[in-house]
């Protein structure tokens, strides 16, 4: 029996991040294609067809590599098998030495942005991504950023690419009518180009002393202990808080009690953080750069990341402005109710069906 359309979950994780949040919260409203799944662990109520399970960034670099030959030797013979018509991949991974048809979806080009020596991201990128782009039917990516990104750096032309925005769970990111607390929120990891430099510095800056800077995402022992010796230097240590990874059911409380998110992040492919602390009602602080003008809109307060100053003047308005940050909550939350996992789904859904 035909299988029109396979969708590869080979990368799929047991503790969701990233592109695994974006699969789940996108299979729902791809079932009326009725796919089959390629994916180590079984999802009631779907379509799957088992394949190996150490394939993914849970068996750090090994995983990848696995994934990797996987997709070129194995995935063609599963496509041929199940007589599929089109594959969907939520990452731009595929198979480019055979003549299987298939969407990708891009998330970002940071490691091209902001290459790091000896990183396997960068020659992943330079080198075999834009063949995935090349040879696939459509790409789809989560922002006129990134479209724009994949124009510039690969030279894929732009009718071949759709925009299509992600979303939020609003059954977990809300408003929750809880007291302001005395402290600034940054959600993320502690990489170099999420500015945590900067931040610190323009922190330190404010004139009053009592705010705290919290930070919610995993340390990371290439970075952190830089930065903690920077806010050691700044005399700041006893205000910031590493609070290292964060549960996802205790995210709600913790940025509905901020006085604001500070995000001024040097790239984003799409930025989550500014879409979940807006749905929370709480203010929004974030760069003027790449996708999060356009997740954000009118409703945030948008810097220049690279100017320490402008981050400390965003931070003192909203502590000392109720009226601003309760201007701020009301456009957040109604900015944030424009974007669903419904309207995601749609469009993908259309996209897909250009191609079966």
């Amino acid at each position: 029996m035909s299988q029109q359309l396979l969708i590869n979950l080979s990368f799929f994780l047991t503790k969701p991040t990233g592109i695994t949040t974006y699969a789940l919260n996108l299979l729902p409203h791809l079932k009326k294609l009725e796919p089959t799944l390629l994916i180590s662990q079984n999802l009631p109520s779907y379509n799957c067809y088992p394949i190996p399970a150490n394939q993914t960034a849970e068996q750090g670099g090994k995983g990848h590599l696995r994934r990797l030959v996987w997709t070129q030797l194995q995935l063609p013979k599963i496509y041929h098998q199940l007589r599929s018509q089109l594959l969907f991949s939520p990452l731009p991974e595929a198979p480019i030495y055979s003549n299987c048809r298939f969407v990708v979806m891009a998330h970002d080009l940071i490691p091209l942005r902001f290459p790091k020596r000896f990183s396997p991201l960068t020659p992943y990128h330079r080198y075999y991504i834009p063949q995935v782009l090349k040879r696939s039917q459509h790409v789809i990516c989560n922002s006129q950023a990134t479209a724009d990104d994949i124009i510039n750096f690969y030279q894929i032309p732009a009718s071949k690419i759709t925009a299509i925005p992600l979303a939020h769970d609003r059954n977990h990111f809300h408003f929750l009518n809880l007291p302001t607390h005395n402290y600034f929120l940054y959600i993320g990891r502690q990489d170099l180009y999420k500015n945590l430099q900067r931040l610190f510095t323009a922190f330190a800056a404010l004139p009053n002393k009592d705010y705290e800077l919290w930070l919610a995402g995993p340390t990371d022992k290439r970075y952190t202990p830089f930065l903690q010796a920077q806010v050691r230097e700044l005399g700041i240590t006893n205000r910031v808080k590493f609070l290292d990874y964060v549960a996802y059911s205790d995210f709600p409380t913790i940025i509905n009690g901020a006085i604001a998110l500070v995000f001024p992040s040097l790239w984003e492919g799409f930025g989550f953080p500014v879409l979940e602390a807006m749905a929370c009602g709480t203010p929004v602080i974030t760069s003027n750069l790449s996708s999060l003008p356009e997740v954000a809109g009118d409703a945030a307060i948008l810097i220049n990341p690279y100017n320490t100053a402008e981050i400390t003047d965003a931070m003192q308005q909203l502590a000392t402005d109720t009226q601003l940050r309760s201007q701020l909550s009301i456009k957040g939350i109604d900015r944030a109710n424009q974007f669903s996992w419904e309207k995601t789904g749609q469009a993908t859904v259309e996209v897909l069906s250009r191609f079966l």
